[in-house]
């Protein structure tokens, strides 16, 4: 599904659009409309309107323009394709088949080319200038300072913690095991229950995880990844893994060295 990393190669494929002149606006499943806004809100503020810049807040993907902002959410299944080049060929629980069906949102622009927002299951959405301040600080971009509040004042779950994207945006489900398993951190403590030398070391370990799975190609390239089923052992010490829910997420953890 897509989680930071994910939106992240998504950003980078939308710089192409970059400078664009939108010529059409089609939304035709008004349900993926969010913000109160309709198909027809999109198509007058967007048409005619030249995208400046490509960002990215969590998991929340934006296009600025010299008007409003567009942004553009992905859920659990949605993809993007730019002039039919796909940001991710395939998501690790999404469909390998692409079906004009699940074009949710589309934009063409002036002089050719088209961004298309592909969606199987409709769980994202595209909205007319979110409400970024309602995110947390970006995962990759969170220091220890930011990290120390958003712990020390919670006694929910660690793990449900830090897939709070009010708190820190863009962490998910296969991120945050991998993040708490190389850590050494049992994901349902409660977050306030950390040390600072555990804090410390939770974050340099999102920077790490952020940084080496981009390169690997997403969230589902952890070294935990693969184990996370019934029956698998840890792959650091070979102890069954444990299975319980935290933040309403399935959650695999090593109940040997995750403390």
């Amino acid at each position: 599904m897509p989680e930071i990393l994910e939106i992240e190669a998504y950003r980078r494929l939308a710089e192409k659009v970059v400078g664009r002149v939108v010529s059409e606006v089609q939304a035709p499943d008004h349900w993926y409309v969010k913000g109160g806004a309709t198909p027809e809100d999109l198509v007058e503020n967007l048409t005619n309107r030249r995208f400046t810049k490509s960002r990215r807040k969590g998991k929340l993907l934006l296009l600025d323009s010299g008007g409003p902002t567009l942004g553009l959410r992905f859920g659990m299944t949605g993809r993007l394709f730019v002039d039919g080049k796909a940001g991710i060929d395939q998501l690790e629980w999404g469909s390998r088949r692409i079906n004009p069906a699940w074009h949710r949102f589309i934009i063409e622009f002036k002089g050719g080319g088209s961004l298309v927002i592909d969606d199987p299951r409709r769980l994202g959405g595209v909205e007319l200038n979110p409400q970024e301040e309602r995110l947390g600080p970006d995962a990759w971009e969170i220091r220890l300072p930011g990290l120390r509040k958003v712990l020390s004042n919670s006694t929910t779950a660690l793990k449900a913690r830090l897939l709070d994207q009010s708190r820190i945006a863009g962490l998910g489900n296969l991120l945050v095991d991998e993040i708490c398993w190389r850590s050494s951190l049992d994901p349902n403590r409660p977050a306030n229950s950390l040390e600072e030398k555990e804090i410390k070391i939770l974050n340099r370990t999102i920077r790490t995880v952020l940084d080496q799975l981009d390169k690997r190609g997403g969230s589902h390239t952890g070294d935990f990844f693969e184990h996370r089923n019934k029956g698998g052992v840890c792959p650091l010490d070979a102890q069954p893994l444990r299975r319980s829910e935290a933040g309403g997420r399935t959650t695999w953890w090593c109940p040997l060295h995750q403390r």
